[in-house]
């Protein structure tokens, strides 16, 4: 694993949104400011294929566009971390396409599938690593009821290079940093409002949707943390919790809705979301939202 890319995995993984044109489709070109305006704020690593790029809502082919194209847009200016999963086949692929377009990193969504098992997970990892033929992997966990052994073995996978902690259990994340190799970064999953919690326990670096529409506070929060600054670090997240509170209601089901209304506000749409995520916000939601810009000087 580079230098440039352990770096990258301790600082701010920014999970980019997928954009659509009026005709329904993808259009990942319309990425191009929000992707300038998060590298240049300093982000760290942005991330293609993520959840907040709604990665269920997509079929295999357009990911695989969208990893081939992000790619382009990043260029040489930050590494990138590409998004791969689905039933082992399509991971595989995705892993090789996404490896193959110059991601420097393959972030692998937990299997969803009804019947997983612990010691099937560690067998489709096993594959994706293969498939990607060398490309470090992140591990996207977002059920840690695998059990802890599992997460050792998990992260014992040659080219495992990190994990992703996206379970509101800091008490677990410390358990599972104990049993697992050294080498292993651990990065909060959960964005900016559980950052201090996992920091606390040794995870490092934090996921942000945010950054698709402030980069420069998700990047001054992680400034406070890596300092220390607990207190500096939430008063932070404080001023911008309200953004968080909207993408987490409907059963999150407003997540990536908040993200795209927002970016629609400031000049920057990529279309709306697909179902069955929330489209659009409700009219309590949405002038929230305005309300949370205003007073945060976005608009």
């Amino acid at each position: 694993m580079s230098d440039r890319f352990q770096a990258a995995l301790t600082g701010i993984s920014g999970i980019l949104v997928t954009p659509y044109g009026a005709d329904g489709e993808i259009a990942p070109a319309r990425l191009t400011p929000v992707i300038d305006k998060a590298i240049k704020a300093g982000v760290h690593m942005p991330v293609v294929n993520g959840n907040t790029g709604e990665f269920y809502a997509l079929t295999i082919d357009e990911a695989v566009r969208m990893a081939h194209e992000v790619a382009a847009l990043v260029g040489d200016r930050a590494p990138l971390l590409a998004g791969v999963g689905r039933g082992v086949k399509d991971a595989c692929r995705l892993a090789g396409e996404s490896a193959k377009a110059g991601a420097a990193g393959l972030m692998v969504h937990q299997p969803p599938d009804p019947f997983v098992s612990p010691r099937g997970t560690v067998d489709y990892v096993k594959r994706v690593a293969e498939a990607g033929d060398g490309t470090p992997l992140v591990l996207y966990l977002r059920n840690d009821a695998i059990g802890l052994r599992t997460i050792a073995e998990l992260c014992s996978i040659e080219g495992v290079r990190g994990v992703k902690w996206a379970t509101p259990n800091a008490l677990r994340l410390s358990e599972a940093i104990a049993e697992s190799p050294d080498h292993i970064v651990w990065v909060g999953g959960l964005a900016e409002v559980w950052a201090p919690a996992f920091y606390a326990v040794g995870a490092r670096g934090f996921t942000s949707g945010l950054i698709n529409v402030w980069p420069e506070r998700s990047v001054a929060i992680h400034t406070a943390l890596e300092a220390g600054d607990y207190a500096g670090a939430n008063a932070l997240i404080g001023a911008m919790k309200e953004f968080e509170v909207i993408r987490a209601e409907e059963l999150n089901g407003t997540n990536v809705t908040g993200v795209k209304s927002a970016l629609i506000e400031l000049g920057l749409d990529c279309g709306p979301t697909r179902p069955p995520s929330a489209w659009p916000l409700t009219e309590s939601q949405s002038s929230r939202l305005r309300s949370f810009l205003k007073s945060s000087g976005l608009v």
